[in-house]
């Protein structure tokens, strides 16, 4: 494997790629050297100062592409020039455009790839929709009210595409696999108070589902601390939370998730490239649908007006499934 972007993303899943028997590491690339060849050297990997170089070196099997949303696009199509498959952490672009061109040369190239919405990956996950089965959800609740990243790009919104896009893209993705698609959104940022391009500091959004929900959204990074992170659903005669840790069923009984799911999605990936059995849930065109999705929201609270996304904006082709 080797790995675009040092930060600490890509050290987590670097981490977890070295616990596998059958991942080497190859190479780190990394704008910022220093950062490249202290992550390389806990892997005994080679450090690069840029992905050109990284490419340049051969050898790979597969690139894990982990950069800041503003420094997606080159990457992507320059490890799929070389033919290989990509895993890429979300967001997947800044805008629509560059994230449908990577879609479209990954599908010409028919590559194995994923993307981190490792949620879906969550046992809790699982279990939550074996208790929906054949129980429509008719409210959604979102939550993502926390605190502001420590990485100096963060609150721009040129840079980062706001809270809806960097953070609470996970929140989304949830809430299209227990709830379904959706067809409008109507988000309302709060007063600005902040500088000249920076992020929305809290956001309220409503949202329609194609099956007949109605859905709220809420999103802030004004705490100090990670407060509520998480999506609640209502159906006919049950409740449920899912959180990152837990899943809570009507207010009363507590399953607690596994901890796996980050070792999951990576393992999974792996498993597609070498050619075996894989469940991958999340690959990239799966990934763009969410896309879609979270930017309509950030569209809809920039112009103040309702977004509509069209019905099957998020749907499988025939034949593939998450």
């Amino acid at each position: 494997m080797g790995i675009i972007g040092a930060g600490n993303v890509a050290a987590r899943h670097a981490d977890v790629l070295s616990g596998f028997p059958d991942v080497t590491i190859a190479g780190i690339a990394d704008t910022d050297p220093r950062r490249a060849e202290d992550l390389a050297a806990r892997h005994g990997a080679r450090a690069y100062g840029g992905h050109a170089d990284l490419l340049s070196a051969g050898g790979l099997d597969a690139v894990y592409i982990c950069v800041p949303p503003f420094a997606h696009g080159a990457p992507e199509f320059d490890v799929l020039s070389c033919n290989l498959p990509i895993f890429v952490e979300k967001p997947l672009s800044l805008e629509l455009h560059t994230a449908e061109n990577i879609s479209a040369e990954i599908d010409r190239r028919s590559l194995p790839s994923a993307v981190g919405h490792h949620w879906r990956y969550r046992n809790i996950v699982d279990q939550a929709r074996d208790l929906l089965d054949g129980r429509p959800v008719r409210l959604a609740l979102g939550h993502w009210l926390g605190t502001v990243p420590p990485v100096g790009w963060w609150l721009q919104a040129g840079m980062s595409g706001g809270q809806i896009v960097e953070q609470a893209v996970h929140v989304l993705d949830l809430a299209r696999v227990l709830v379904g698609e959706v067809t409008m959104v109507h988000a309302v940022p709060s007063e600005h108070t902040g500088q000249d391009g920076e992020i929305d500091r809290a956001t309220a959004a409503v949202m329609r589902f194609a099956g007949g929900a109605a859905g709220l959204l809420a999103t802030s990074c004004l705490l100090a601390h990670q407060h509520r992170v998480g999506l609640e659903v209502c159906a006919e005669g049950i409740a449920l939370d899912v959180s990152e840790t837990r899943l809570l069923i009507d207010g009363r009984r507590v399953i607690e998730d596994d901890g796996q799911a980050k070792t999951r999605v990576d393992r999974q990936f792996v498993n597609a490239v070498r050619g075996g059995q894989a469940d991958v849930r999340v690959p990239y065109r799966e990934a763009l649908r969410t896309h879609r999705l979270a930017l309509a929201l950030a569209r809809s609270a920039a112009e103040h007006r309702p977004v509509a996304l069209a019905p099957d904006a998020g749907r499988l082709p025939a034949g593939v499934s998450p």
